[in-house]
């Protein structure tokens, strides 16, 4: 299959032909004493300019919230060894770079064809710290258009519409300001009082069958988005697949929230109508009109060297359990890869009722639950949008534990289940987030429990723990070699 690739025709041969006239690292993008040469209507952050480099030359990048050196050397085509060789000040055991750090990057990127437009700081992709203070209900119900008087069928319920994008933003945790912007932009659903019919069933503007209503078309439009913020984060979204055969390659510099708008808008709009929705004249204008300037709201979501908190197993001591799935999607069926399953002791196969509790893995107190759902929060707040906190799925109604109680280590939570999705066997599903941002279960802030550390091998639900010499793969059966014992010292 030929791809089309959009932009400058650049080549790293061309790359390769540019005399290396210059002995000191050069900065590409602006700071705050060099501004770009325009400044385009309806956005106040200028585009910025690109210099040719030859290949291993070095130049800064400023490193954004929540960048790894994996996620960085991905994105500029290099390898984590040579950016440390060139930042032999870095400590080694870095997770999390610090905002704003002048990392020194070997220059191998790849051609830049895509904006290099920032349309929203990741604080207002994701349901962290910058989505408090935000009455969603009020919001809806004082707007003119057609969303404020609609209702969706949403997780076995009829719902008012901003429930629907509540749960939705919880469950996603994908800012509820995104969701409404991207619906006011695509239908009017905000000021629009007598929209077509058609906007009725496909509010986000899908005409696809099998996502009709509003709680489908938010379904549809949150994938996208996890998939293109998480992939953007672990460097694994290198391409875009535009509608038409083209192929969009991301800029290098771009924040995970902007690539999560790049990788929904491919599966939206085609030509001209994709170039606008990432420009400043685009989405981001429609966001600019409703809230103001983005960047304003901006709040960094992932600090330097972030270090998860000790963790326990997710369940009591003393109590053999099986480790059934290992690293695969938090939440829906798009990444972040940050999920565990573990499943029961039983002399049955299948969803089958189960009297065994899983358990807190650390103190905190619960800040949801509901709907096959509990939330950890470890650090105290009562709020998932703040700090660390611990997802658990599949929780049984029965005996669950209510929202607001405080909790200890290894307290009971609830029962595991196969309520709430699609399960082959009765077992709990745990991930991790912090600010909001799910955090994959591999990599430089991997999952830990009790000094089990989380491995992945490419494929969904494989995978292993292993706790000094000792290795468990993950097995949806049930045998010696998939089992781990919880014993306190």
């Amino acid at each position: 299959m030929t791809r089309t690739f959009r932009g400058l025709a650049f080549t790293l041969i061309l790359l390769s032909m540019v005399p290396s006239a210059c002995s000191t690292p050069q900065e590409t993008v602006p700071d705050s004493t060099e501004q770009a040469v325009q400044t385009l209507i309806g956005g106040p952050t200028p585009l910025p300019t690109r210099g040719l480099f030859p290949p291993g030359e070095i130049f800064v990048y400023p490193a954004q919230s929540g960048d790894t050196l994996e996620g960085v050397a991905a994105h500029f085509n290099t390898s984590v060894g040579e950016i440390r060789a060139a930042n032999p000040d870095l400590p080694s055991a870095v997770t999390t770079l610090p905002p704003g750090y002048p990392l020194q990057v070997p220059a191998y990127y790849s051609p830049l064809s895509g904006s290099p437009f920032h349309i929203l700081p990741d604080s207002e992709v994701v349901y962290g710290p910058g989505a408090i203070d935000f009455d969603l209900q009020q919001f809806v119900k004082e707007t003119p258009g057609y969303l404020s008087g609609m209702e969706s069928f949403a997780y076995k319920k009829q719902r008012k519409a901003w429930e629907v994008v509540q749960v939705i933003a919880e469950n996603y945790s994908l800012n509820p300001r995104l969701l409404l912007t991207l619906l006011e932009y695509r239908t009017g659903a905000l000021t629009n009082p007598d929209p077509d019919p058609l906007d009725l069933t496909y509010p986000m503007g899908v005409q696809d069958i099998r996502y009709r209503g509003l709680f489908w078309q938010l379904v549809w439009a949150a994938e996208r988005l996890n998939e293109g913020y998480y992939e953007w984060r672990s460097g694994d979204l290198d391409e875009i697949q535009l509608m038409g055969g083209l192929v969009e390659r991301p800029d290098s510099w771009l924040n995970a929230g902007t690539a999560a708008l790049h990788r929904l808008f491919a599966e939206m709009f085609t030509g001209e109508a994709y170039d606008l929705a990432v420009s400043p004249q685009g989405f981001y204008q429609t966001y600019l009109e409703l809230w103001g300037d983005p960047f304003q709201r901006e709040v960094t979501l992932i600090p330097s060297s972030l270090q998860q908190p000790e963790l326990g197993l997710p369940f009591l001591p003393n109590r053999i359990w099986d480790f059934s799935g290992g690293p695969h999607f938090s939440w829906g069926s798009s990444p972040a890869i940050g999920a565990l399953d573990f499943a029961p002791p039983s002399s049955e196969s299948g969803c089958v009722e189960s009297n065994e509790w899983f358990a807190a893995p650390a103190d905190g107190v619960i800040a949801r639950s509901g709907e096959a759902i509990v939330v950890l929060d470890l650090d105290g707040d009562g709020d998932e949008r703040t700090g660390w906190v611990v997802f658990f799925f599949h929780v049984a109604s029965e005996g669950r534990i209510a929202a607001g109680t405080r909790v200890v280590r290894g307290d009971p939570l609830g029962h595991p289940s196969c309520e709430g999705g699609r399960a082959t066997g009765t077992h709990i599903h745990i991930a991790r987030k912090y600010n909001g941002e799910w955090l994959p279960a591999t990599g430089p802030l991997g999952f830990v429990l009790d000094g089990w550390v989380a491995a992945y091998n490419g494929e969904l639900y494989q995978g292993t723990l292993t706790k000094g010499s000792k290795v468990v793969p993950a097995c949806t059966c049930s045998r010696p070699e998939n089992q781990i014992i919880y014993t306190l010292p």
